[in-house]
């Protein structure tokens, strides 16, 4: 028998593995086309390299109404809401807005926004370009209070050598975010490597988090992919730290990215620096919210 080649190989268990994460997400939304590789490259102190992604909204009505229903999604299903809604005397809209989104004006809301919507992007980007499974919504569904944000990792995604047994190439994926949206003396990117590093201990709690949200909800085959990596000596799996910065173009030119230092990280060898820019961006984060809410 002629064995089987490497690559064909590779190009069976990407196969298989789309086959795999498309049971479990839906097709890619519109907007994601609109977050672009620019091919820049900077180098940081410590001489890793660092990603200049592009954010380029466009004027098109139906994609900037699907994400911002994606949007709202995250913090409560559209079978949910109507539930929901039932018994306050107020609108869908009125509801979102007093009970569930952050505020647009009253501190510390607006950071809330512009950090969730940081999050939900980098979520975005894992999921539908890189191609991991990253069950976010349990992260911001059931929050106590709409302007306080949710503890633990910011971003979890899942790659799958292949459905079944653990396989070393099985990934986990571990993102911290950073907003910048307005001109500021700090250095967002920095300061998502340096919190990433706190993602050693909050690893750990974050997935015993999603789990038993899962577990409450009675989806065990996803309780049990959560599970998989959980204990890495048993089972070994590859982990990979990013850190994202996303950052209003106007801050971007200000931030000297080059002065970044991730040598200390806990996980130097596998960790990822991102940089997404885009325009006007504190303006696109309200805009999506009053329609995640005006189009409920």
């Amino acid at each position: 028998m002629k064995p089987v080649s490497l690559e064909r190989t590779k190009l069976y268990v990407r196969k298989h593995f789309r086959q795999i994460v498309g049971e479990i997400l839906g097709p890619k939304p519109g907007h994601v086309d609109w977050l672009v590789d620019t091919g820049e490259r900077r180098t940081t102190i410590c001489g890793r390299q660092i990603e200049i992604w592009q954010l380029n909204p466009q004027d098109n009505e139906a994609t900037l109404s699907a994400w911002a229903a994606h949007f709202r999604q995250h913090y409560i299903s559209d079978e949910h809401l109507p539930l929901m809604v039932g018994g306050t005397g107020l609108t869908n809209a009125e509801y979102l807005r007093q009970t569930l989104l952050p505020d647009r004006t009253q501190p510390p809301g607006p950071s809330l926004r512009s950090g969730d919507f940081g999050e939900i992007l980098v979520a975005d980007y894992i999921e539908y370009v890189l191609g991991y499974w990253c069950p976010r919504e349990l992260r911001y569904q059931g929050r106590w209070n709409r302007n306080d944000s949710t503890k633990g990792c910011d971003v979890i995604g899942f790659k799958f050598f292949a459905d079944g047994q653990p396989h070393p190439g099985d990934e986990l994926f571990v993102y911290e975010t950073k907003s910048g949206m307005a001109p500021s003396n700090s250095n967002r990117l920095q300061d998502a490597i340096t919190d990433s590093d706190k993602d050693k201990l909050r690893e750990a709690m974050s997935l015993n988090a999603m789990k038993h949200k899962f577990v409450e909800r009675g989806a065990m085959d996803n309780a049990n992919r959560v599970q998989r990596f959980q204990n890495m000596a048993d089972n070994p799996f590859r982990r990979v730290n990013g850190a994202v910065a996303i950052l209003d173009d106007e801050v971007f030119e200000q931030t000297d990215l080059t002065i970044a230092d991730a040598s200390e990280h806990y996980n130097a060898a596998n960790i990822q620096l991102i940089i997404i820019k885009g325009p006007s961006l504190m303006t696109l984060v309200h805009a999506l919210y009053d329609r995640a809410a005006d189009e409920a």
